[in-house]
């Protein structure tokens, strides 16, 4: 009787499980390779809707997904929580804490974006973030608990600072977080705080540029500034903030400085690629990376054979030619890159086309009945803009669940005004899950 060879399938190894690498699991599901996905969470975090946890409308578990609820029936895709700290490319084998180097036949390095602070560590140290879920927690407790401080304060000037909101960056981010944040305080100020008479909370929105949401039409960032002034929002174009303290920020704008004394600083104004990769290889190459430090690509999303990188990790470039401006760090592009390298993998590694990025449009909502959507020519703002971003995001959330819940909370708010998950909550240090769960930046 002859022995029959085992037969040994190519090993896909994802890191991240962000949009692009979650994307590029889902396309290899059911294909002849073994797929491992890596991620320092055991969740996919819908962060479009980050905020929405951030200003007390959903819950965290509305807005992400188990990976081994997503992979449950699948007969090759496997997943795997751990943090990556490295990739050895001559042994093709990812690196991990704690644990054994993970070997690899194909690698796709999807490891997402972290905020960036332009070099300035008291920013980072003083301010709030709204990259995770972990970031969102902590900010729907800062604010709940400035309005507490605030009722309790007997010095004017002390709930003035209490009751001050700065927010840094007029991008998607940023407009959608002041819009919701104008919201919550019109709902509980004089309501749910008797002590705090309704409009005496002040909302800033800090933005460098001239005017909002640079990637949009100029007439859609201007409708959206004004659309943030009816409710209450201070809109500063053309303002930096120069320094962040525990109790103020300091602004420079045309070359003049001014001080807003504020307990809370939000940070949406950059973010910036993380990858596990050092600067320099073992033989003293350079690893390539663009002007914004992400890790260039050629046309078919390869850093070197075998080696993909995509979302906002990689430097892809738009056009026909793939020559034009670098595509933005958005979901779309990511999910996009994700899906064109699982095609390439299920053909045996040997591209077909080189990937180009088709532009199926930009949104961003600003609070009730009011949003900006652009799609190709067709710009819609207002209520159809408003409508058009709720079918969006319920489109492409994951999981019926979620979906149902959602949508029942965002019905809830929008025919009683009212946010009910309104709780102060932290969690007590646990060894086990630290181990596991990194710390954030």
């Amino acid at each position: 009787m002859t022995a029959v060879a085992p037969i040994f399938r190519d090993r896909v190894v994802i890191v991240g499980g962000g949009f692009g690498g979650l994307a590029c699991a889902r396309g290899l599901d059911g294909a002849d390779v073994d797929v491992l996905l890596l991620d320092a969470r055991n969740y996919h975090l819908f962060t479009p809707l980050l905020y929405q946890v951030a200003t007390a409308l959903l819950d965290p578990s509305d807005i992400a997904y188990p990976f081994r609820t997503v992979f449950r029936r699948s007969h090759n895709v496997r997943f795997r929580q751990a943090r990556v700290t490295g990739v050895d490319f001559d042994a093709r084998r990812v690196e991990v804490a704690g644990g054994e180097p993970i070997p690899y036949d194909t690698l796709v390095l999807a490891t997402g974006s972290g905020n960036a602070y332009f070099g300035n560590p008291a920013l980072a140290e003083r301010t709030i973030g709204m990259k995770s879920l972990d970031e969102a927690l902590r900010l729907r407790n800062h604010v709940l608990s400035c309005l507490e401080r605030a009722a309790q304060a007997t010095d004017p000037a002390e709930r003035s600072r209490w009751l001050t909101f700065v927010v840094v960056g007029g991008g998607p981010t940023g407009v959608e977080y002041t819009g919701a944040l104008a919201e919550l305080l019109g709902l509980v100020l004089g309501r749910d705080f008797p002590e705090l008479p309704p409009g005496s909370a002040r909302v800033v929105l800090v933005e460098g540029a001239d005017r909002l949401l640079g990637p949009f039409h100029p007439r859609l960032g201007a409708y959206a500034a004004d659309a943030l002034r009816s409710r209450g929002v201070e809109v500063l174009l053309s303002t930096l903030v120069r320094e962040a303290t525990d109790d103020a920020a300091v602004l420079a704008s045309g070359g003049e400085t001014s001080t807003i004394g504020a307990r809370t600083i939000v940070w949406s104004a950059g973010v910036g690629p993380t990858d596990p990769l050092p600067d320099k290889e073992p033989d003293g190459a350079a690893v390539a990376r663009s002007r914004t430090r992400r890790l260039e690509v050629d046309e078919h999303l390869r850093i070197r054979p075998g080696v993909y990188a995509i979302g906002d990790v990689a430097s892809v470039r738009s056009g026909d030619t793939g020559t034009g401006a670098e595509l933005p760090m958005l979901s779309p592009p990511a999910m996009q890159e994700g899906r064109y390298v699982a095609q390439t993998i299920r053909s045996g590694g040997e591209p077909v086309r080189p990937f180009r990025y088709t532009d199926k449009g930009t949104m961003a909502t600003i609070g009730r009945r009011a949003a900006v959507a652009q799609v190709g020519p067709l710009r819609l703002r207002g209520f159809p803009g408003w409508i058009t971003w709720l079918v969006v995001h319920l489109y492409y959330l994951i999981g019926f669940r979620n979906r149902a819940t959602v949508l029942a909370s965002w019905g809830w708010d929008y025919l009683r005004r009212d946010r009910p998950i309104r709780l102060i909550v932290r969690s007590r240090y646990d060894p086990v899950v630290a181990a596991l769960v990194p710390d954030e930046p």
